[in-house]
């Protein structure tokens, strides 16, 4: 199958040729799981001209068993795009931060209110280059179907879809992507998984410093408190995992 680039105006070629696959409101998704991983870097490096950004889907016996309405324009949500630029991420990560703490000190240097936005941490590699390269070698490890969304950002493609993944938490998906546009501008964090209720990024511009990585953390902690509470740990173990780390996980299950 082949699939031509959507974006008005271009006049460009197709994209490349790709398995079989059918659309779901506005994500088209392959019928089988990716056999070749360099389709995704293939996709990717396509992205400027064709306006169709990949992202790659994991196996979950939970899409067949919901007729897959978390990709379908009639789904729980409405698609919410045109929300998104009206979010103030800080504030939405303040309303989200939970300060309630179990064993007293996890959130610790922090409290009961939000810290604030870390600052942005300087480029040394293309985020565009980075998704590829990260998303070509899970796409190698695991049961990966290829998504395509016509977008600007990968970060509004939540939004764009009306994603239901994150609602036991919130049904803000606008909200959720102007996070994920922030953290595109700040740390080159790239949308590259889009799974049942999960999330994966690649970031090309991590925090290098633990210091600089506790505020990440706490920005992780109040855009999916079920990924930090999956975990042992408190926020300054979280934190140091993320140092230099060029993937990001989220989990609303």
């Amino acid at each position: 199958m082949t699939i031509a680039p959507i974006r008005p105006g271009t006049g460009a070629p197709p994209v490349q040729t790709l398995p079989p696959g059918r659309w779901h409101g506005r994500l088209w998704v392959s019928d089988t799981p990716l056999a070749r991983p360099e389709r995704y870097l293939g996709c990717v490096a396509e992205f400027e001209r064709s306006g169709l950004w990949p992202v790659l889907i994991p196996h979950d016996q939970r899409f067949a068993a919901n007729g897959e309405d978390w990709i379908d324009d009639r789904g729980r949500l409405a698609p919410a795009e045109h929300r998104i630029g009206s979010a103030d991420p800080e504030s939405v990560l303040a309303r989200w931060w939970d300060g309630s703490c179990c064993e007293g000190a996890c959130l610790r240097p922090f409290g009961d209110r939000f810290p604030g936005l870390a600052r942005r941490t300087a480029r040394k590699s293309d985020p565009l280059a980075e998704a590829g390269n990260t998303g070509s070698v899970l796409a190698a490890r695991g049961q990966h179907r290829l998504g395509l969304v016509q977008t600007e950002r990968p970060s509004d493609i939540p939004a764009l879809l009306g994603w239901t993944g994150m609602i036991k938490s919130t049904d803000q998906v606008a909200e959720l992507s102007a996070v994920l546009r922030s953290w595109e501008d700040r740390f080159g964090a790239t949308l590259i998984v889009l799974g049942f209720d999960s999330l994966e990024l690649s970031v090309a511009a991590p925090p290098r410093t633990q210091a600089r990585a506790l505020t990440v953390a706490a920005e992780h902690r109040a855009f999916s408190l079920p990924t930090f509470t999956g975990q042992p740990g408190n926020l300054r173990e979280y934190a140091a995992s993320l140092v230099r780390a060029r993937h990001w996980r989220f989990s609303w299950a």
